[in-house]
């Protein structure tokens, strides 16, 4: 009789963006059984976003490793960085370990954790996994301004913001609200073309949410005009301005039953 072959677990964790105890119940009990955890730390930055996440918790006692994230718009070589990392997880896998890995927001929603676990099902068949839904940076902004994220049948769309301010102009001028992503240096062009639209105090912004240097904006006229305040930061924009549902005018009911029947 052979010994079976242990094997490991995976664990995708969505910490939430940034405020301290968003992570999910599930998610947190799952963590407490990993014997590693990794995290990802941006290389310019000298601290992870995504441990901040979980300021305040306790952490079980295992083993953590810090992982550099890679950001780049070439995808062969995003595909060979994510390939050798999980090559080397696979090992730990291969040891019967149980493995977290976290990622700010929602694992799912523009992270780099999408091409880990493409890299991990590719060189690893048997990978025994489960990915964990995190909180979105725009849903906890949305709460923090009490700013509904779409009413009825209002048109959404989540949008890394274009290069091109023409390209964002139609995005804004064809939904109904727009959730802005990635905004960067981009930050002035789009504060100009919603001032030119005159929807700026329909809009609200945050800028590294829970973070010490938090910055946000109901209306945008408090907001600096430099590139460096669009770091990591979501912007909502509005077309029209809102008006909760239960005052949106309806027709008076005399005029309906006086419409002639066919």
């Amino acid at each position: 009789m052979t010994e079976s072959k242990l094997v490991g677990r995976f664990v995708g964790i969505g910490v939430g963006p940034g405020p301290a105890q968003l992570i999910s119940v599930a998610a947190w009990e799952e963590l407490q059984c990993c014997d590693l955890i990794c995290y990802p730390r941006a290389t310019s930055h000298e601290s992870s976003a995504a441990l901040h996440a979980l300021e305040g918790l306790e952490l079980p006692q295992a083993e953590l490793r810090e992982i550099f994230f890679e950001m780049s718009s070439d995808r062969d070589r995003l595909r060979t960085y994510y390939r050798e990392l999980a090559l080397s997880l696979r090992g730990e896998l291969e040891l019967g370990r149980q493995v977290g890995y976290l990622t700010l927001g929602d694992s799912m929603t523009y992270s780099t954790y999408g091409y880990l676990i493409n890299a991990l099902r590719e060189i690893y068949p048997q990978l025994r996994h489960r990915t964990y839904a995190g909180i979105t940076s725009f849903a906890a902004i949305a709460a923090h301004f009490d700013w509904p994220l779409g009413e009825g049948k209002e048109r959404v769309l989540l949008l890394p913001c274009p290069e091109g301010m023409p390209a964002l102009r139609a995005d804004i001028l064809t939904h109904d609200l727009v959730v802005l992503m990635k905004i960067g240096r981009r930050l002035p062009q789009v504060l100009a073309l919603l001032e030119e639209l005159g929807i700026s105090e329909n809009c609200v912004f945050a800028q590294r949410l829970g973070f010490a240097e938090e910055r946000t904006s109901c209306g945008l006229a408090d907001l600096p005009r430099d590139t460096e305040t669009g770091y990591l930061s979501t912007m909502l924009i509005r077309r029209e301005a809102h008006q909760p549902r239960h005052q949106l005018p309806t027709r008076p009911l005399r005029e309906t039953l006086s419409e002639p029947t066919a």
